[in-house]
């Protein structure tokens, strides 16, 4: 692919240093992670160790045993979300979200959960005063993305987290697209669960995943089974991680996250951040200038997320995304991304939107040309 603009689905191209980490562990360690006193089992624990205090470090947390190793974002909330909800406890939530925090607490609905989808703007922002009017004395959970997969719009989670503690809730937020490319500081932001995916903005591999579990925030394990600890017990044990690691840990895909934190670490995700954003801003002046374009989400000048949605009138999404992968080798998401309300909240359901969602290793040279072939493509139409 010459041109790589689906960075929202999943990183491209990953460090050589994620790619080499992966492969050597596979050649190299020879044991499983806490199942052996031998040299290679101690290799493995050892590794993901690393991995997990690497998340720590990244996050502004002090105790690295409150990362929880999970195969994707997907795992991540659903351990929260079966793991905190009841029957008769309140969720409040947002039309913004991605189907997998939706389905989630969707299924929590048919079991006897009260779930509360507050409205964004067209913007694609919550307004935390409709979050706070939503709270109810059962209200157990307030559950939202971070930052938008459809439309690139941030969140005002640190003021939501407020409301949710002022009422005696618990905050849990989608990182998927921010961890490592938006700054979180665990240690400031009061966030009682974070989910995130390793293969996105931590370039790791995909197959990869953690959730963030605050002290004296204790959610039901998903999966119960072999830890390699407290083996002459069959209750599960309560200590972290252990509690919701059961099974084999994918040590070679944990060490290709582990390259992935330290590469993002070592270039420090506001720089991050920042290339991201002279990127986007590149990339909306562009679309501006396309006479039928309409953009979604916020503008140049406000903190956002490095996503954008766009439509042309008179084209469908999907045969922009098709001619930009067949005729100049450029790829983009086309549809609903998997976030079916969001587009409702922002009007574009049901034929979506054309997702633009550059990384880091994005120059504004490959933005030229996106804007160089959309312009082409929209004068043929």
């Amino acid at each position: 692919m010459a041109i790589y603009l689906d960075n929202a689905a999943t990183a491209y191209p990953r460090p050589e240093s994620v790619i080499h980490a992966v492969e050597n562990t596979l050649r190299t360690i020879s044991g499983s992670p806490g199942r052996g006193g031998h040299q290679g089992g101690m290799a493995a624990a050892r590794l993901v160790l690393e991995a997990r205090e690497a998340l720590a470090e990244l996050f502004c947390v002090s105790d690295s045993s409150r990362f929880i190793f999970t195969h994707s974002a997907t795992e991540s909330l659903n351990i929260a979300i079966s793991g905190l909800l009841r029957p008769g406890d309140h969720v409040v939530s947002s039309t913004m979200e991605h189907n997998s925090l939706a389905r989630p607490l969707h299924r929590a609905a048919r079991q006897g959960v009260d779930v509360t989808w507050v409205p964004a703007d067209m913007t694609g922002r919550i307004d935390p005063r409709d979050v706070a009017a939503s709270i109810r004395s059962s209200t157990r959970l307030i559950a939202l993305t971070h930052c938008s997969n459809v439309t690139g719009t941030l969140q005002p989670v640190n003021e939501i987290a407020e409301l949710a503690h002022r009422a005696g809730a618990l905050i849990l937020v989608d990182a998927a697209q921010s961890a490592g490319i938006i700054p979180i500081d665990l240690s400031f932001m009061q966030i009682d669960l974070l989910a995130a995916p390793g293969h996105k903005g931590l370039m790791g591999p995909p197959g990869t995943g953690f959730l963030y579990i605050a002290e004296g925030v204790s959610p039901e394990p998903l999966l119960v089974g072999g830890t390699g600890t407290s083996s002459t017990s069959l209750d599960q044990p309560d200590d972290l991680p252990e509690r919701y690691e059961s099974g084999t840990q994918n040590a070679p895909a944990l060490a290709g996250l582990l390259a992935g934190i330290s590469f993002v670490s070592a270039i420090g995700v506001a720089a991050v951040a920042r290339h991201e954003a002279e990127i986007m801003s590149r990339l909306i002046a562009g679309l501006k200038d396309i006479p039928r374009v309409k953009m979604y989400g916020p503008g140049a000048n406000v903190e956002r997320g490095s996503v954008l949605s766009f439509t042309v009138d008179g084209i469908d999404p999907s045969d922009i995304g098709h001619i930009l992968d067949r005729d100049f080798a450029i790829a983009v998401r086309t549809g609903l991304h998997c976030s079916p309300a969001a587009h409702r909240t922002i009007g574009t359901f049901p034929t979506g939107t054309v997702r633009v969602s550059p990384g880091y290793f994005n120059t504004i040279e490959d933005i030229d040309e996106f804007i160089r072939a959309t312009k082409l493509i929209e004068g043929k139409f």
